[in-house]
């Protein structure tokens, strides 16, 4: 499902001509499709990089990366946003659409994916329901609190049942039983198959959920399991 070989990454250059330092080294690992991971770490350790090229917003600048069964170095560049459709993302900043509303956000997905409008009428208000935004459908971003917000941007990435599912701190702006709702539909989609990887300094809901990790310290994998 997800393996890293020898993986490096650099951003750029610093200054016009020095090489910028490796923020990534050496990352080796494998999981297996259905597998849950936490990736741990203090700040700067680098999980927000991991998890972007396990989405393919970047790609290693040197090393083995394979993604859902793709080589991803051997892999065409136009290939890659079909690979992406199968990858749902929650993202810190929730990136939702400003001029949506929180339904057209969450149907978005589906509508790209060609859904029938009925059943991504179902399904999108079904999933808002679950989340607590039941009363939220016609709001857009701006007038939603941090927290709905977080809430339309998981029901965004999980709504097409994703192969791999990415959430980078997820639980930032929700308060404790919001947060355990969510690891509660996380598990749930575990159990269906989709492969789950939760970046979090939540040390409380991690406690809550044991489970294997992924542990970076300045850009090394230090732990794995």
């Amino acid at each position: 499902m997800v393996r890293f070989e020898s993986v490096g990454l650099r951003y750029g250059r610093v200054s016009g001509a020095e090489t910028a330092p490796e923020v990534l080294r050496d990352i080796t690992f494998a999981l297996p499709e259905g597998a849950f991971r936490w990736l741990l770490g203090p700040s700067g350790a680098g999980k927000s990089s991991l998890l972007k090229m396990m989405y393919l917003a970047v790609l290693p600048t040197r090393g083995h990366l394979s993604i859902l069964g793709a080589d991803i170095d051997r892999t065409p560049r136009k290939a890659l946003p079909r690979l992406r459709r199968r990858i749902g993302v929650v993202f810190q900043d929730f990136r939702l659409l400003q001029h949506l509303s929180a339904f057209d956000n969450v149907a978005l997905p589906l509508r790209i994916a060609g859904r029938p409008e009925g059943q991504i009428r179902a399904d999108v208000t079904e999933l808002l329901r679950w989340v607590g935004l039941a009363r939220k459908l016609g709001a857009r971003p701006p007038e939603l609190s941090g927290g709905e917000q977080q809430r339309v941007a998981i029901a965004r990435a999980v709504i097409v049942r994703p192969s791999l599912l990415l959430a980078d701190e997820p639980t930032g702006n929700l308060d404790e039983p919001q947060a355990e709702r969510l690891m509660q539909l996380f598990q749930e989609l575990n159990r269906l198959g989709t492969t789950v990887i939760v970046a979090t300094h939540n040390d409380t809901l991690v406690a809550r959920h044991p489970g294997a990790a992924l542990r970076l310290d300045h850009g090394r994998l230090v732990a794995h399991g």
